[in-house]
């Protein structure tokens, strides 16, 4: 079965395969530049650190709806052990087994195909038992660090959180680019809150989950517009959930990731960053997000940190 004609015409207008070049892995993330990674770091003046991940513990995230997505599994394998005879100095060790998407993470580009592709037309076939992911796998990736931009949907309009059933639009973010003051630009790394966080931390693992707001399918023609580098937001899927289109699932994924080539990441704790830009009035601070280089993997958990 074919997708709708209007997703097909999205995909068209946004599709970067061969913008640079055939060969290229890492998608809109060509366009952070040393250019914008000195902006980026211009915009600390304080050195205010702030973490956006969430903890990796086994009463996570996922509530058992996407098959083999566990939350970290963590076994200590020695403790205090003295590996070298009694009286030498004694180490503990442990192990941890886990969903790479099961918490804050990003998504590889070939996390999501469609119509048997992958980005730049790799043939999704590529991704194997043993191979894993033989193309735009997340250890292809160069550092992720560039300009961050809060668009704080939920401030915006004057709530804490958004209904669960609210989609996301352009013109949600362009109202909350003007609540923030701040122009996003080429090379930038656009968080989106939408405050369904606040229910993860309030306890409520399943509120967190299903329904969620989330972006729309129109809203990856305005990061395409805007030569945005990477977006992450607050919520478990993403993009709105149930989908805006019936039966037709996750287009906001193969748009971001199969025809833009852009990394997207979910579960990034946006809470402290909103009170954080608030007081200090300026949304755009310096993102340190580096991908764990899994070989293969399509996927890795990250601990963002925003320098204001």
């Amino acid at each position: 079965m074919s997708l709708p004609a209007e997703f097909q015409a999205i995909a068209a207008r946004v599709n970067n395969w061969g913008r640079w070049g055939a060969d290229d892995e890492i998608g809109t993330l060509n366009l952070v530049t040393h250019e914008a990674v000195r902006d980026a770091a211009a915009t600390v003046t304080r050195g205010l650190r702030i973490p956006l991940a969430l903890p990796l513990h086994q009463d996570g995230v996922q509530t058992g709806v996407i098959p083999g997505r566990v939350n970290p599994l963590h076994t200590m394998v020695q403790i205090n052990q003295e590996l070298f005879g009694p009286g030498t100095v004694a180490t503990s060790d442990d192990i941890v087994t886990m969903g790479l998407q099961a918490a804050t993470h990003w998504d590889a580009l070939s996390h999501a195909s469609h119509s048997g592709l992958l980005y730049n037309g790799r043939p999704a076939d590529s991704i194997t038992p043993h191979g894993r992911a033989r193309f735009s796998g997340i250890d292809t990736l160069p550092p992720v660090v560039s300009r961050g931009v809060l668009l704080d949907v939920a401030r915006a309009k004057g709530v804490d959180r958004l209904p669960g059933d609210h989609t996301v639009t352009p013109e949600d973010l362009d109202e909350a680019a003007e609540f923030g003051a701040v122009t996003v630009r080429a090379g930038d790394i656009v968080l989106v809150r939408t405050g369904q966080m606040r229910l993860l931390l309030g306890g409520d693992r399943h509120g967190y989950g299903y329904p969620s707001p989330g972006l729309s399918v129109r809203t990856p023609e305005w990061f395409h517009a805007r030569d945005v580098a990477a977006v992450a937001n607050d919520t478990l899927t993403f993009e709105i959930f149930p989908p805006e289109t019936e039966n037709l699932w996750l287009p906001v994924h193969a748009l971001d990731l199969v025809e833009m080539g852009m990394l997207q990441g979910q579960n990034w704790n946006l809470e402290e960053l909103s009170t954080a830009c608030g007081e200090e009035g300026r949304y755009a601070f310096l993102l340190c997000a580096m991908p764990e280089p899994f070989v293969g993997g399509t996927g890795t958990p990250v601990a963002p940190v925003a320098v204001l």
